[in-house]
């Protein structure tokens, strides 16, 4: 199978996408609905997922760039086909629009800030044939609004994009964020006041911004981060995915010897389980789809390029995170509201960031159960954690070695080799990690942690009807149910799977199930006892 595809790996313009023939997966149903029906917009999404394209587009459609949107062949010879807002009554006049991109990643401090702010201003007082009276930003804002409302006779458009960028990377440093916010509500300020002069506003970041305290004289954004209706704006839907995509499927299936279903399970594993809002379409990752396609190879894309190191140092300073918990937790719709710079509550700042994802919605109580979207975020998630997080102060010289024991592992089904390297790993731990955790817990959750990482199948207290287990490990060649004691012993753990029947749901899965109990010594500071207890295995008899 062979077909000519451009796919826009890293590329944020919408004009150069259509007219250099790259792939562009129609989002502007939404975005017509968006300008007929509404006025100021804000949109939180995680890195990477379209909102730096969105705002290109919005870009052109106000700018009355209509040709972009016909159908016309590219000069490499490439079809790009009509956009649905070419076939609507929208009337393709030109606006005076301004643009402010925040995104850059080396804008670290305050003088940077500024610079960014006077010569955006600057640009478009130049533009436009306007000489600033004075250098405050405000003022500046004001005086373009209007002077550009009267000379043209189109009111403006504003479109903002990764407002929150600077001020993510400055937690931690209360007078950098101090200064910060000052800046943005000074500059911004004036759009819920210049409403006369302002047809359209649109302002993208990860954080809501309320939490950001830079929008509250603009109380009049609507704020559809989390609005069904727009749940699709920005990611690829399962839909656009096994319809506008199947050939790209198809294609990526053929180099990696899958055919079309095998290859859009493991797209689904990786890439797909965000959810916006509590519909809970599923949507994919947009940035980690194309580098697969383009590359012809399922990877961490996203997490690799996507992951702020800011967000681990500020979880560093919160109560230390165990991940098994992050599994099915539950967050209080309030609760988006909350400051970031608390470090009280990691949930909001996670979910925001694109590590959890909406896995249910308690309408009546208004509560959200978060987890992690797919693989890609869970295993990128765990190394990182164990980074920063759980392994502060470096000292994993044998974790590589009881990677390579669990690759081996889940080859041979050889338990004792692994549960060797597990000790030796243990062994190499630094005191001072463990010394105010000694208890079973901090052991199961940094083991626990390590497996995730590996990206193995692997889930932390699974409920039963009496208990929940510690470790359930799902193996090619078997699922070990897994107990962990502190000063206790391997019998004792093993008798407590016996008891609370955690392995017994399990039975008719077909794979052996082996009950493994584990007893780590706090004078050893390791394992020193564990054993295994007969496989059970029965038949199904369902036809």
């Amino acid at each position: 199978m062979t077909m000519k595809r451009k796919y826009p790996v890293g590329i944020q313009s919408f004009e150069s996408i259509r007219k250099d023939g790259y792939l562009y997966i129609d989002k502007t149903p939404l975005i017509y609905k968006m300008i007929t029906e509404g006025k100021p917009y804000f949109l939180s999404r995680p890195r990477r997922f379209g909102k730096s394209l969105l705002i290109s587009t919005l870009a052109a459609v106000f700018e009355g760039r209509r040709d972009l949107f016909e159908a016309f062949t590219s000069e490499q010879g490439i079809e790009q086909p009509q956009l649905f807002i070419a076939t609507t009554d929208w009337k393709w006049e030109k606006y005076p629009v301004l643009r402010f991109d925040f995104s850059a990643g080396d804008l670290v401090t305050i003088e940077q800030l500024d610079t960014l702010i006077d010569e955006t201003l600057k640009g478009y007082e130049q533009q436009y044939g306007i000489t600033p009276g004075v250098k405050d930003a405000n003022i500046r804002m004001i005086n373009l609004m209007r002077t550009l409302h009267k000379d043209t006779g189109k009111r403006v458009v504003v479109l903002v994009d990764e407002y929150d960028n600077f001020i993510l990377h400055a937690l931690g440093d209360a007078e950098k964020v101090k200064q910060a916010r000052h800046r943005f509500q000074n500059v911004f300020g004036p759009l819920k006041a210049e409403d006369d002069h302002l047809q359209f506003a649109f302002i993208t970041g990860i954080s809501k911004f309320s939490q950001m305290g830079i929008f509250s004289k603009l109380n009049n954004l609507a704020n559809i981060s989390m609005i069904s209706a727009y749940e699709t704006l920005c990611g690829i839907s399962e839909e656009e995915l096994t319809t506008l995509m199947r050939i790209d499927i198809e294609m990526l299936g053929e180099a990696n010897g899958l055919n079309y279903d095998g290859q859009l399970a493991e797209l689904k594993r990786m890439y797909d389980g965000y959810h916006f809002s509590e519909l809970q379409t599923d949507m994919y990752n947009p940035f980690s789809l194309v580098n697969a396609f383009a590359l012809k190879k399922c990877s961490n894309y996203w997490f690799d390029r996507g992951t702020s190191s800011a967000l681990f140092e500020m979880l560093a300073q919160m109560p230390r995170l165990d991940m098994a918990e992050l599994e099915g937790c539950e967050c209080m719709a309030s609760a988006f509201d909350l400051p970031l710079e608390s470090f009280d509550e990691p949930l909001p700042v996670l979910y925001q960031s694109g590590y959890l994802t909406i896995k249910d919605y308690d309408r009546e109580f208004d509560i959200y159960t978060l987890g992690f979207p797919n693989l890609e975020v869970r295993r990128g998630f765990a190394e990182c954690l164990y980074r920063h997080v759980a392994a502060v102060g470096g000292g994993d010289k044998n974790k590589g070695d009881l990677m390579l024991a669990y690759r081996q592992f889940s080859r041979s089904a050889n338990l004792e080799d692994f549960i060797e390297a597990i000790k030796t790993f243990f062994a190499g731990v630094p005191y001072h990690w463990e010394q105010d955790n000694r208890n079973e817990h901090y052991y199961h959750a940094l083991l626990y942690t390590l497996l995730v990482a590996f990206g193995a199948d692997v889930r932390a207290e699974e409920p039963s009807a009496k208990g929940r287990s510690d470790i359930t490990l799902k193996m090619p060649r078997g699922i070990y149910v897994m107990e962990i004691k502190y000063d206790d012993t391997a019998d004792a753990a093993l008798d407590q799977i016996d008891r609370r029947g955690y392995a017994e749901k399990y039975a008719l899965d077909g794979r052996p199930v082996t009950k493994v109990g584990i007893s780590f010594s706090s004078k050893e500071r390791n394992i020193t006892d564990w054993k295994t207890a007969g496989n059970i295995r029965k038949e199904s008899n369902i036809i």
